[in-house]
């Protein structure tokens, strides 16, 4: 089996690489948090000094970061990716990052003979440990071809959806519906509670309808219990859109919705709950109408 390296051990990054080392992938990891770093190595991967050793020792790198300047710094800068990868090496960054940076880096990585594809992942913590990630990829079909199956030991979809940035793309259409979906979702149920009517039993009344949706499914038991732990960060999410406004401004896309959840978000990060799941921007409007949306 191909050693693949895997940097950026976070709350998706720890799971999604302990899937590789079930599978049977030969791994060896980096991530500034040593903590994270002896608990693979415990799980049986090998540790690496810097990004550059990793990428020296392996045939296929993933990175797993938070924003588009760490993925730089991290695949490009001093001890970085590219200065340990070899001609033919693979770079699979699953980062969720702006499509403009990701074919920025790709090109620099080509100058090299290393090709890189953006997959950005969508289904937050719960999927990660489970394998049931849904990625979106973007790059050359033939390179794709070669590590679908790596992929696939993730998330249970791996989609091609076009070159290099179209996995970007496709990540922050999803990340658009999932904000939207969250907000329409804390209206409706905070309406409801309001009005005197059970939540439990009007969740239940119209998931099976057309209002039903995954999100609603995955949020609102954990909003009924008042849990708030992340599965995906408020911090996070705002990145997200922050990226999905720049790419529509770019391309000349007004999305007067997306602006509307993201002053909402940026809201409650003032409110300090920057670091809770993206499924408490319903305290928002619970603070609005001085109601809470429990069991």
């Amino acid at each position: 089996m191909q050693t693949i390296g895997f940097i950026g051990l976070g709350i998706m990054g720890k799971p999604m690489a302990k899937n590789l080392l079930k599978a049977g992938y030969p791994l060896i990891v980096y991530d500034i948090n040593q903590e994270a770093v002896e608990e693979l190595v415990d799980c049986g991967a090998m540790a690496g000094r810097s990004s550059k050793d990793v990428a020296t020792k392996s045939e296929i790198v993933i990175t797993m970061l938070p924003n588009s300047p760490e993925v730089k710094e991290v695949v490009l800068g001093a001890n970085g990716v590219a200065e340990g990868a070899q001609p033919g090496t693979i770079v699979i960054d699953m980062s969720s990052i702006s499509p403009i940076a990701s074919q920025e880096i790709a090109k620099e990585l080509a100058k090299q003979g290393v090709v890189m594809l953006d997959a950005p992942v969508s289904g937050g913590e719960p999927k990660a440990i489970d394998g049931t990630l849904a990625i979106m990829v973007g790059g050359p079909q033939d390179v794709f071809a070669k590590v679908r199956d790596i992929l696939l030991h993730m998330g249970s979809s791996a989609i091609l959806v076009g070159e290099i940035g179209s996995g970007n793309v496709t990540k922050l259409a999803n990340q658009i519906i999932v904000a939207l979906n969250i907000a329409a979702m804390s209206e409706a149920m905070v309406l409801a509670v309001k009005a005197g009517t059970d939540p439990e039993k009007v969740f239940q009344a119209i998931r099976g309808g057309l209002a039903g949706s995954t999100v609603l499914d995955a949020k609102m038991p954990l909003v009924m219990e008042g849990n708030f732990e992340p599965g995906f960060r408020i911090e996070l999410h705002i990145k997200d859109l922050l990226n999905a406004l720049d790419t529509a401004h770019t391309v000349g896309v007004p999305l007067p919705l997306s602006s509307q959840v993201l002053e909402i978000m940026q809201a409650l990060k003032v409110d300090g709950k920057a670091k809770e799941d993206h499924g408490g921007l319903i305290q928002f409007y619970e603070k609005l109408a001085n109601v809470e949306v429990r069991k």
